[in-house]
């Protein structure tokens, strides 16, 4: 079958692998009718996972709405025909880190995640005509006709982290509201952010087709290009600093400014993926300031997606609005490309097997 793999740094292509199959009775097969490119799957494609990665072998993606082909023998939820998608980390449901609600620490899967090769369980990945999922009833959805292959495939991953977002800054009416980030993810935190009637909401990103989204949200739009990016976003706080800031890039230097930009007593919600190791945090200065800080990166979606399906169907949340570009998967080589290089006013890509 067909399936992207990782062959090294900015060298993400389709190519021949061994058709995927059912070993165990926990697992699904599942026919992949649409995927996509997460922000995250950036890091794989600029190389900050090199040294770990099996070049040749690794599959990518972990983003999906399919199709079940064949049911283990223990799995009762699902049937063949059955629409489904899951999240991106593989949890089983039932372990302790699953009851607690932090599903990408699973005990039983060892924290594994679809399409990030060998460090991440070496499991298969969605840029492929199919793929297994393991401990299927622990993670995966059935999605209703109704809700569109873009939308769907939001549930894996997007969605569920912009409510995570949202709840770890924990919103009120009136407060202002800094987002750093406005691709995906960044936008839908910020659909979802501007229900909780935010008194002031500012949205800081150095891509102005990006910021020009914002904007028509109704954010007031940054660009951190601008050389007094930081004096006209806090003097919409009255130099104060924002009650809260969601961050949504996963940088050292994004995080800096999230740091930057709180006021004291306020809260810094970053989700981004963060792979640098390091990071020069000036304790005593969130310490004195009281700054609460939560790293949420490494999110645990399974237990929002059903809440992310709600959005969907309610009309909330429009996620195909964030669809620019398809690509069959034959080509995912020129979607990771233009994805990352944020060609033609790139945001979000399906790719159709």
């Amino acid at each position: 079958m067909k399936a992207a793999v990782y062959f090294g740094a900015g060298d993400i292509r389709c190519t021949d692998i061994d058709d995927a199959r059912l070993q165990a009775d926990h697992e699904l097969l599942v026919r992949v009718t649409g995927t996509s490119i997460c922000g995250s799957d950036l890091h794989l494609y600029r190389g900050a996972l090199d040294a770990i990665m099996e070049k040749g072998k690794s599959q990518t993606g972990h983003e999906l709405i399919g199709e079940v082909l064949e049911v283990g023998r223990s799995v009762t939820r699902f049937k063949p025909k059955d629409r489904i998608s899951m999240g991106y980390s593989v949890s089983c449901g039932h372990c302790f880190m699953c009851a607690a609600g932090q599903t990408a620490h699973c005990e039983t899967s060892h924290s594994a995640v679809y399409g990030f090769g060998v460090p991440f369980g070496n499991i298969n990945g969605t840029h492929a005509e199919a793929l297994v999922l393991p401990h299927a009833e622990g993670h995966a959805l059935r999605i209703p006709d109704g809700i569109s292959d873009e939308a769907a495939v939001t549930l894996s991953c997007n969605l569920p982290s912009a409510i995570i977002a949202n709840r770890l800054a924990a919103i009120e009416v009136g407060e202002t509201v800094a987002l750093i980030g406005c691709g995906p993810t960044g936008l839908m935190t910020l659909d979802i952010a501007l229900q909780r009637g935010p008194g002031r909401l500012v949205v800081l990103d150095r891509l102005d087709y990006r910021l020009d989204i914002a904007r028509r949200r109704g954010a007031i739009a940054i660009n951190i290009g601008d050389e007094d990016w930081k004096t006209r976003a806090l003097a919409e706080t009255g130099g104060r600093g924002f009650d809260k800031v969601i961050e949504v890039v996963g940088s050292p230097e994004s995080l800096q400014m999230s740091l930057d930009l709180v006021r004291a007593g306020g809260t810094v919600a970053a989700i981004g993926v963060f792979c640098d190791s390091t990071f020069n945090l000036d304790l005593a200065n969130v310490f004195l300031r009281n700054i609460s800080l939560h790293m949420n990166g490494f999110a645990s979606v399974q237990p929002f997606m059903a809440d992310a399906l709600r959005l969907i169907a309610s009309g909330v949340v429009e996620p195909e609005s964030y669809f620019t570009h398809r690509f069959p998967l034959s080509r995912i080589d020129e979607a990771f490309r233009t994805f990352h290089d944020k060609q033609d006013g790139a945001m979000k890509m399906l790719i159709r097997p």
